[in-house]
Parts: C-alpha cells; sequence; structure tokens
C-alpha cells in the first residue's frame, strides 16, 4: 500500500497576491499599470527602489 502525500501551496499564492497588493498601493499605479504588474510587479518595485538607491 502507498502512501499517498499532498501539497499545498497556498502560502506561495498569498505571498504573491499580497505583494502585489503592496506594489499597486506602494507606488500608486493606475489600473492598467497594476493589472499589468499582478505578472511584473518585482520589476515594478526594483524600478522604485532603484530610484532610491541611485538619489
Amino acid at each position: 500500500m502507498e502512501k499517498i502525500k499532498i501539497e499545498q501551496h497556498g502560502f506561495t499564492a498569498f505571498s504573491w497576491f499580497a505583494g502585489w497588493l503592496f506594489t499597486i498601493g506602494f507606488l500608486h499605479l493606475e489600473f492598467w499599470q497594476g493589472l499589468f504588474a499582478i505578472v511584473l510587479w518585482p520589476y515594478y518595485m526594483g524600478l522604485a527602489l532603484s530610484h532610491l538607491i541611485v538619489s
């Protein structure tokens, strides 16, 4: 008899969603930018933080 192991990855999805919401709020993105940020929120955060580091 084999054991079946079930893994839940809900924390990963929650982390991604929380990062996306944080990015929209922190950078004050417009609707279409926020929608685009679903996939590329690390890019937007890197862009914002690079301006802080360079200044």
